[in-house]
C-alpha cells in the first residue's frame, strides 16, 4: 500500500497537558505545535487562523494548558453564535436595571478569565461597534460593566480565532485595522485536511477508536482501500466532517472491518470525479514535484526540498526514486548554502 496509508505506524504529536484530537504527523501539523511551544509561555495575543473544522479551539485550549496560566480559567466565546445586542454584556458584564430585563449583576467574560484565558472564537462576527471597546480592554486591561461607572481591572491573555480573511475585511473596512494588529502578534495557519493527507489514516484510527466503545461496536480493521479512499476526498468540513463520517460508518458497521456505507460510497466518489482520482502515490509524487520545483530541484541544505518537506535527504532521494521521479537536473542532488 502506498506510504501515506502506511503512516498509521506513526506517532500522534500533542501537547503533553493537553489530550488532543488534533494529532497527526504531518509537517503542517508539526509547524503548528512548534507555534503553540514557542508561544504559549509568554503573554502575547495568538490569532488562529483555519478553514471550519481544522481544530482552532483544540489549539487554544493547548496554547492555554502549555501556558504558565494553565492553573487558571479558560473562558471562551463564540462571537458568531451571539446576537450583537447581548454580546457587549455577555463581554463585559451588566448592572441589574442596566436595560431592559436585566433583572440581576452579571459577571462578564472578561471578568471570568481573570488570570486566565479568553479565547474569542469567530472573531470576524464581532460588530464594527463594538471593536473600539474590545481594543480598548486589550490596550488597558481595564472596563466597565454595562450600568456602571466602576472600573475593573484584570489580567488576561487572549487568543482569538477566524475562519474568515481577516486582512481582506481590514481592507474592506469590516474589520477594524488597529484591532487586527493587536490581535495578530502572534499568528498562527492551521492547515486544511486536504493538505495534510499522511494526518487521515492516524486520524480514523483515532476516531475509532474514540467511538468504538461509545457505539458499542468492536472495529479492529480499516481496510486499506477504505483509507486510500478517504484520503482522495477534500473534506471541505475538515476534521469536523472526517470525525462525522467515520461515527456514522461506525453505527453503520456490522462486523471487525471498518466499511464505507453505499450511500457515503457515492458521496465520496461523486466528490472526487474521474480525472481527479489519483493513488495516493501520485498525490505523493506530485506534492514532491511541487516542491522540487519550488527550490529549483536543490535536494539538501537548509533551503532544499527534504527540508521543507521534513524528510532526511536520503529519505527523499529513496521515496524519489521509488516515485520515478528523475534527477535529470543536475542540481537535484545537490545542496544549497
Amino acid at each position: 500500500m502506498a506510504t501515506l496509508v502506511n503512516m498509521m505506524a506513526c506517532t500522534p504529536i500533542k501537547p503533553a497537558a493537553i489530550e488532543s484530537e488534533l494529532i497527526g504527523s504531518s509537517t503542517g501539523l508539526r509547524r503548528v505545535w512548534n507555534s503553540v511551544q514557542l508561544v504559549a509561555r509568554t503573554d502575547s495575543a495568538v490569532l488562529i487562523q483555519g478553514e471550519t473544522g481544522t481544530g482552532k479551539e483544540l489549539v487554544a485550549r493547548a496554547i492555554h494548558e502549555e501556558s504558565l496560566r494553565r492553573s487558571g480559567p479558560f473562558v471562551k466565546l463564540n462571537c458568531a453564535t451571539m446576537p450583537s445586542g447581548l454580546i457587549e454584556s455577555e463581554l463585559f458584564g451588566h448592572e441589574r436595571g442596566a436595560f431592559t430585563g436585566a433583572f440581576t449583576q452579571t459577571t462578564g467574560r472578561f471578568h471570568l478569565a481573570h488570570q486566565g484565558t479568553l479565547f474569542l472564537d469567530e472573531i470576524g462576527e464581532l460588530p464594527l461597534e463594538l471593536q473600539p471597546k474590545l481594543l480598548r480592554v486589550l490596550q488597558e486591561q481595564e472596563f466597565e460593566r454595562l450600568g456602571s461607572t466602576r472600573t475593573i481591572r484584570v489580567d488576561v491573555r487572549i487568543v482569538a480565532a477566524a475562519n474568515q480573511d481577516l486582512t481582506r475585511m481590514v481592507q474592506d473596512r469590516r474589520f477594524r485595522a488597529d484591532l487586527f494588529y493587536r490581535l495578530n502578534v502572534f499568528p498562527v495557519a492551521l492547515p486544511p485536511l486536504r493538505e495534510r493527507l499522511e494526518d487521515i489514516p492516524l486520524l480514523v484510527r483515532h476516531f475509532v477508536n474514540k467511538f468504538a466503545g461509545r457505539i458499542g461496536k468492536d472495529v479492529s480493521h480499516i481496510p486499506s482501500e477504505v483509507l486510500e479512499l478517504l484520503c482522495l476526498h477534500d473534506w471541505p468540513g475538515n476534521i469536523r466532517e472526517l470525525q462525522n463520517f467515520i461515527e456514522r460508518a461506525m453505527i453503520m458497521c456490522s462486523g471487525p472491518d471498518l466499511r464505507i456505507p453505499p450511500d457515503e460510497l457515492k458521496h465520496l466518489v461523486k466528490s472526487n470525479s474521474p480525472a481527479a482520482i489519483r493513488t495516493l502515490a501520485d498525490a505523493e509524487r506530485d506534492h514532491i514535484l511541487h516542491v522540487l520545483g519550488q527550490v529549483g530541484w536543490v535536494v539538501g541544505g537548509r533551503c532544499g526540498a527534504a527540508a521543507r518537506l521534513g524528510l532526511a535527504r536520503t529519505t527523499l532521494l529513496y521515496r524519489m526514486r521509488r516515485l520515478g521521479i528523475a534527477q535529470g537536473k543536475r542540481r537535484a542532488a545537490g545542496e544549497c548554502s
